[in-house]
């Protein structure tokens, strides 16, 4: 368990500054809506209801995207989740923000622009370097407390992330607690049965990474995507190869020898796809033995039938389920099988299960599985893959030195 303060140990009545993570797919210009506002929802509400005045950080997309918006539609969006007004200002750490600020009473909610529209933010720095820039060491101070419910960014050394924890009292938001707690139980906990990490996605390095950080705590490894084709290139099987891509060549002339090397130190707990799904000659999903194949004609956008039915068996057998990335390309129902397959087998299972990364959890939603049969589904990405690396996380870090009493404030 980490040693960070949560809003359990928060004194009631503060003026508290929380960063949230609510960034967020926009199209046509539009924010979407979607699973962060709804989790940010539950520790706004319970600061509001505390009676803190409680003014919000967060940023959306990164300078020169489609995506970097300011965050005026995020404060609506994010109303009807908390169930309280939420008000804006178009402005971070100047002059009308600190109004703003100044003028909060108790249980009001403010949200400040876009972090990332201020210089100080993206810069990747050590902590005592954000603590002293021109962000930070104007807003800390309008502060009694900080609360950092950001895990999905928590990787991230910027400066709302980890600049305040030097300055102030800081705590971890519900979202950064649960999903800590969750991320880091394959490591951490002792399950009494098997332990199975679905993994699959399209970075060949993330899993290798997990499958190296993870060995003596996984006793099954079940692949697909990417990665799960490019270790049946290393087993021999004419798949894994660029067709009209470039998710392939590129990542196996990088990682050729470690993959083979996984393969020999691990292949006894490996799960390789016995047969594979395409798109057939009349626009369907078409399905063939991997010992079948020749030599790679057209793009493999999921396991088949087979494989699904052998992983599934692999759930059904586990006291514990971890899930990164996807099995195949699940946004098309006609290779959904994979994905949806294991997750419902999963769903369906008295385990304990993680499913972890964004993509992979939206597909709980769109085949309408039912998230509460799941015991975590994380928001984060990144973060997840660092957790269960074991690699630090520079923002809970942080938390967890302040606890322990290392800044002044």
């Amino acid at each position: 368990m980490s040693r960070f303060r949560t809003l359990d140990d928060l004194s009631p009545e503060q003026r508290v500054v929380a960063r949230l993570d609510l960034n967020s797919p926009v199209e046509d210009g539009r924010v979407q809506d979607n699973r962060r506002f709804d989790r940010h929802a539950t520790t706004v509400a319970e600061l509001a209801d505390a009676g803190h005045r409680v003014a919000l950080l967060a940023h959306q997309g990164r300078p020169g995207r489609d995506t970097f918006v300011s965050l005026e539609q995020h404060a609506d969006v994010l109303a009807d989740h908390a169930g309280v007004d939420v008000d804006f200002v178009p402005d971070t750490f100047g002059e009308r923000a600190l109004s703003a600020v100044r003028d909060l009473d108790g249980g009001d909610v403010l949200l400040l622009e876009n972090t990332r529209m201020t210089d100080d933010e993206l810069p990747e720095k050590e902590p005592e370097e954000h603590a002293n820039s021109a962000f930070v060491k104007t807003l800390a101070p309008e502060f009694d407390a900080y609360v950092n419910d950001a895990y999905s960014a928590a990787h991230r050394k910027h400066a709302s992330l980890v600049g305040f924890p030097l300055r102030l009292p800081s705590y971890a938001g519900r979202v950064m607690e649960t999903e800590y707690e969750a991320n880091t139980a394959i490591a951490s906990r002792e399950f009494d049965g098997d332990v199975t990490m679905v993994v699959g996605g399209t970075k060949a390095t993330d899993v290798i990474d997990v499958m190296e950080a993870l060995d003596g705590k996984v006793d099954a490894f079940c692949l697909g995507g990417v990665a799960g084709e490019l270790f049946l290139r290393a087993a021999g099987y004419p798949v894994g190869r660029d067709v009209g891509t470039d998710l392939f060549d590129e990542q196996w002339a990088e990682n050729e020898d470690t993959i083979r090397d996984v393969l020999d130190e691990h292949g006894d707990r490996l799960r390789l796809a016995s047969d594979l799904a395409y798109e057939g000659p009349d626009g369907g999903r078409a399905e063939v033995d991997v010992d079948a194949v020749e030599d790679k004609e057209h793009s493999f956008l999921d396991v088949g039938a087979g494989t699904v039915e052998e992983y599934e068996a692999v759930v059904r057998d586990s006291a514990a389920v971890f899930v990164k990335g996807a099995l195949g390309v699940f946004e098309d129902e006609r290779f959904k099988d994979g994905t949806v397959g294991v997750l419902r087998a999963i769903a369906e299972t008295d385990c304990f299960s993680v499913v972890g990364g964004g993509d992979t959890s939206r597909a709980i939603e769109m085949y309408g599985l039912d998230e509460a049969e799941f015991s975590h589904v994380s928001i984060a990405g990144g973060a997840y893959i660092r957790a269960l690396t074991g690699e630090p996380l520079p923002a809970v870090e942080l938390l967890e030195r302040n606890a322990a009493g290392e800044f002044d404030g």
